[in-house]
């Protein structure tokens, strides 16, 4: 008898093994709230870069000012006044027509390549400026001229 009852035990044990267990895989649910996880995780995510974008854009939009502005004052110092509205910032990429003493101006201009603002349009240069001896400037993120938020016009005054 307890011959046939361990046979009977071993039998079941083999059976048992078998057989495909219930719980392989994932459920619906568990999927469910794995993508729900990920889709609150995404938004997060993008609500906190898209909002520094448009900040880092702004502080780009400062330095390069500020190294235009530099630049200017060195190519005032140098060739002692200030490009003229007609040369434009591009003076202090290549040396202009008419200077008065060509020799002073450098070899490798006073800036390597004249940068575009952080939307792509050009800074703006004003001699005499408005608000300063030299008005550099870029109209924002529309491009046109006043503005508030964004839009604002940002300049080295």
């Amino acid at each position: 008898m307890q011959e046939t009852r361990m046979k009977l035990i071993n039998e079941n044990h083999i059976k048992r093994s078998k057989e495909p267990a219930d719980d392989a895989g994932f459920s619906l649910v568990e999927l469910m709230v794995v993508v729900f996880i990920m889709g609150l995780l995404a938004t997060v995510v993008l609500v906190n870069v898209l909002g520094n974008v448009d900040k880092s854009r702004l502080q780009k939009a400062r330095v390069d000012i500020g190294q235009l502005e530099q630049s200017l004052d060195r190519y005032r110092l140098e060739l002692m006044t200030y490009p003229t509205i007609e040369q434009g910032l591009d003076a202090l990429v290549t040396a202009p027509p008419g200077l008065r003493n060509p020799e002073m101006y450098p070899k490798e201009g006073f800036i390597k390549r004249l940068p575009d603002d952080p939307w792509g349009n050009p800074y703006q240069y004003s001699y005499p400026g408005e608000f300063g001896e030299v008005d550099v400037y870029s109209y924002g993120a529309d491009g046109q001229p006043g503005g508030e938020g964004y839009d604002a016009d940002i300049g080295n005054w």
